[in-house]
């Protein structure tokens, strides 16, 4: 049999996305996997993956987002355009390479959503990944064609949650 690449999207409105692919992340940092994270819509340098990521040398985190996204609009929605498409091409020119056995997309599902890149693009660029590497994509928003695409789909569905309620994000939980 052959051995063929895997692909897994978490999606939906809940918590948990992010989270889960870096489950996964840190899982296969266990088996000494190298991993890439491209971050599409996060820009915050604090955040507490980026901190244990750095501690665990198999794993590198590249954020290509610019924070929260404006409206198509706003004069500065061409500028998020521009580094979704640069962290997509950073991602795909990873996957042709073909040396890291897993790679998380974080948010791009969103950036798809959002208009801050085109889902053939990414169904492209997701097509070069080898067989030895999976491919978790997130966020949320999930379109047809990445789910079509997927080996594994699973959607957080939001029942709860404490922001709504007023309260603040808390640093180890959010971010």
């Amino acid at each position: 049999m052959m051995e063929k690449g895997r692909i897994l999207i978490f999606t939906g409105d809940g918590k948990g996305k992010t989270t889960a692919a870096l489950g996964m992340v840190l899982r296969a940092a266990g088996h000494g996997m190298k991993t890439l994270v491209v971050q599409f819509i996060k820009s915050d340098t604090t955040t507490g993956e980026l901190e244990a990521c750095k501690r665990l040398p198999p794993i590198e985190i590249v954020q290509a987002g610019r924070g929260f996204v404006p409206d198509r609009e706003d004069p500065s929605f061409e500028e998020h355009r521009r580094a979704a498409r640069e962290g997509l091409f950073l991602a795909e020119k990873a996957m042709e390479k073909g040396d890291l056995e897993m790679i998380v997309l974080d948010e791009i599902c969103l950036a798809v959503a959002r208009g801050l890149l085109d889902e053939s693009d990414v169904l492209a660029a997701v097509g070069k990944a080898g067989p030895r590497t999976t491919v978790v994509l997130t966020g949320r928003g999930a379109t047809q064609g990445l789910i079509a695409l997927a080996d594994t789909v699973t959607e957080m569905r939001m029942v709860k949650h404490g922001l709504a309620e007023g309260l603040t994000a808390r640093r180890g939980v959010e971010f």
